[in-house]
């Protein structure tokens, strides 16, 4: 079990702190692919910075804590504090854009070697490389290119294969399809669920695309100006969705056969800069009353397993 305690991360700035991520406090099983929805600035990618441990200013954690459910070689559970020591073979992160995360001007097969073990000859390392990026769809001769000599799905495959190579217990997947085309996505998606049917492990998949974590995902955590409003079984958030933006989340959803108007979600999220009371959806939500203005709702349990941030949650 991987268990999020009241996460707090804030970013500094000229005007103050601002709270990216507020009181995250989740339970999350192993051996699941995760999916974490929202609209864009809600706190997914600052989650997945605070869960790869990479803190680094103007990020901070502020509060809480991450049981990661591992433990280090002497049998003591790895913390935030440590997590950086095991990255690649632990716990791995797949970035939104390849291009950008691949060093340009080096070779890929120096960056396999880079943050292989020492132990290895060259050789071997390469040796294994090549072995596996085949089982990965990529030729062997991708190896001796340079990135902007790749296409961007041959890079993002790369990029799975680093995240990959040490089997790590945990990889943390931040829009890995983003910038693909749709045939592309699908090779990729296909290879993320395959490899974790394999492994075994827990991925935490970051996607605006609702149909998306409907098909891959056994979890889902919703997100909204910082804060996780719904949480629960996939199958469960599909059929029987307990908070309003949820429903209106997967109601915008474009349905083969359906001839049905599809509507977005009117208005903007709140800004984190202000002085926020009741519920963060209040503004946009139809069904708001003066007690969701007033009230911030808490993360509860309203069915088995299906948590929601919503005074009105299950009625």
């Amino acid at each position: 079990m991987i268990k999020l305690k009241n996460l707090v991360a804030t970013y500094t700035t000229v005007r103050g702190q601002v709270k990216a991520v507020e009181g995250i406090n989740v339970e999350i099983p192993n051996g699941i692919i995760l999916g974490i929805a929202g609209e864009s600035g809600c706190g997914k990618t600052t989650l997945m910075k605070v869960l790869y441990g990479d803190l680094r200013y103007p990020l901070t954690l502020q509060e809480g804590s991450i049981d990661y459910g591992i433990c280090r070689d002497d049998g003591k559970e790895i913390t935030t504090a440590d997590i950086r020591d095991y990255w690649f073979k632990r716990i791995s992160y797949i970035p939104q854009s390849s291009m950008n995360s691949l060093n340009p001007v080096v070779r890929i097969r120096k960056q396999f070697v880079d943050f292989q073990s020492t132990k290895q000859s060259k050789a071997d390392i390469l040796a294994e490389v090549r072995t596996y990026i085949q089982q990965l769809g990529l030729p062997p001769e991708a190896l001796d290119a340079y990135p902007h000599q790749l296409s961007g799905g041959m890079r993002q495959r790369v990029m799975v294969a680093m995240a990959t190579f040490f089997q790590p217990e945990i990889i943390l997947a931040d829009e890995p399809t983003t910038a693909l085309d749709v045939v592309v996505q699908k090779g990729i998606l296909l290879l993320l669920m395959e490899l974790q049917k394999k492994m075994q492990n827990t991925i935490f998949f970051v996607s605006h695309d609702i149909g998306v974590h409907y098909q891959i995902t056994h979890k889902m955590m919703i997100m909204y100006a910082a804060k996780v409003v719904e949480y629960g079984d996939t199958n469960d958030i599909f059929e029987r969705p307990q908070h309003p933006y949820t429903r209106m989340l997967i109601e915008s959803l474009p349905t083969v056969g359906s001839v049905k108007q599809r509507a977005g979600v009117s208005g903007r999220p709140p800004s984190l800069w202000d002085n926020l009371q009741g519920c963060r959806f209040a503004a946009r939500c139809p069904l708001a009353t003066a007690l969701c203005r007033a009230e911030e709702p808490p993360l509860k349990e309203v069915n088995p397993g299906q948590f929601a941030a919503c005074h009105y949650a299950g009625s």
